[in-house]
């Protein structure tokens, strides 16, 4: 491409799953980077969404959907789900050719689902984008590799060239690609505002063909925005719009927020479950979080100032981007990320868990005043563990927004975000 491409995370993800399957479904948030991303690697391309043509490519799929499927391989189909039928044309495919890394499929938005759609099982396999993390960006060094964590690598060192200014500046812009070089605050805000202005006004009611009022829509992101980083339930959200809006209802709230899940604007965190020692009863609500935190900026409508002026709000909005940064790593390690939290309130804001089992616990701090009690909970925690039933931490990490990455004599690693990679 003639631009310049930042390569993203997700680059070795894509080509693992075109050289093990016939086709990959990515699958993400507008505006993150997916087609950018599959265009680097594939040989021709259908936009499905292409003004000029969009017409004849639905007519054609509804008549002869084999046709959209000719081209070189690796051949991207964008915004497949316009036409849902590509999805069976291009399993049918597969099975026909016996080949794999044929077809890139993209879409921001989950189709309905019917009743002869394939599973895609063993043909299709999935890979969920994101926006760039601070290492994608190229504002994290990557000293610090949560590979070589895993790994038990010793006498790692860095020093975060991140300020607090930068972070408030870093969370209001977002890791949206076609942000991240801008310097300009005032243009980076309303780059996400347009994004929020399309979700309430247009994605929201056409992604099932449900009417939704966008100023519900408005008013339950900026519910979400106040209660980030908690476990806020619906009776939470419910009670935070009613004032707003008498006739909203549970129903009416699980039916936005499920519509935002679809389109990939939030992503709340779910509750791990490990085998204890003692006897505790385990919360397992999600914790509230958007695709990134930017969308929770905007939707409260902070800039970096007043982030700046009202730390505990920064906390839980650092927090989202912590966690951000540790979905995308821990996704191209094949693991996911978790939270901890019990009925006597002890809690762990992230816990890393591979497909192999190996796992490791995070505290997400700010301050540098918060580090030693953070490790404290960090040690405690883990040696609640039944380490018979499942094995011990790989490692134990308090993410912070401090100046240096090191470990301490307790075996803890302080890492500040600016230093950390995959």
């Amino acid at each position: 491409m003639s631009e310049k491409y930042l390569p993203r995370i997700a680059d070795e993800k894509l080509k693992l799953g075109l050289a093990t399957s016939g086709a990959v479904l990515i699958v993400g948030p507008k505006w993150c980077g997916k087609t950018r991303t599959a265009e680097e690697i594939s040989k021709s391309v259908l936009y499905m969404q292409d003004p000029d043509h969009a017409e004849a490519y639905r007519l054609l799929a509804d008549t002869k959907p084999s046709k959209l499927l000719e081209g070189e391989t690796p051949r991207l189909i964008d915004e497949w789900q316009t036409a849902p039928v590509l999805w069976n044309a291009v399993r049918f495919a597969v099975d026909k050719r016996r080949a794999r890394g044929h077809f890139i499929l993209t879409g921001s938005v989950v189709p309905p689902e019917t009743s002869d759609m394939h599973t895609g099982t063993g043909r299709i396999s999935r890979m969920t984008m994101r926006t760039m993390s601070l290492f994608e960006s190229e504002e994290s060094s990557g000293a610090i590799s949560l590979e070589d964590l895993f790994d038990g690598k010793k006498d790692m060192f860095d020093e975060n060239k991140l300020s607090i200014e930068q972070i408030a500046f870093i969370l209001t812009r977002g890791g949206w690609p076609e942000a991240v070089n801008e310097k300009n605050e005032k243009y980076a805000l309303r780059m996400v505002y347009n994004y929020l202005d399309a979700v309430a006004n247009q994605d929201m009611s056409r992604i099932d063909e449900v009417e939704r009022n966008p100023d519900r829509v408005y008013t339950l992101l900026r519910s979400i925005a106040r209660n980030i980083s908690t476990q806020a339930g619906t009776a939470t959200l419910l009670k935070d719009l009613i004032s707003n809006d008498e006739s909203l209802s549970d129903k009416t709230i699980n039916d936005y927020v499920t519509a935002l899940k679809k389109l990939y604007v939030v992503e709340d965190l779910p509750a791990w479950s490990p085998h204890l020692r003692s006897k505790r009863a385990i919360r397992t609500t999600a914790k509230r979080h958007f695709i990134d935190p930017s969308i929770a900026a905007a939707a409260l409508r902070a800039d970096s100032g007043k982030l700046l002026k009202d730390f505990k709000a920064f906390g839980f909005l650092f927090e989202s981007l912590c966690i951000r940064d540790l979905r995308i790593y821990a996704d191209s390690l094949d693991g996911s990320v978790y939270h901890y939290r019990d009925q006597l309130d002890n809690e762990v804001d992230a816990v890393i868990q591979l497909k192999d089992e190996r796992w490791a616990a995070v505290e997400i701090k700010m301050g540098a005043g918060e580090i030693e009690k953070a490790a404290d909970n960090l040690i405690k925690f883990s040696n609640n563990i039944d380490t018979e039933k499942m094995p011990a931490p790989s490692f134990l990490m308090v993410l912070t927004a401090t100046e240096y990455a090191f470990q301490l004599k307790n075996g803890v690693w302080v890492v500040p975000i600016g230093c950390l990679r995959n």
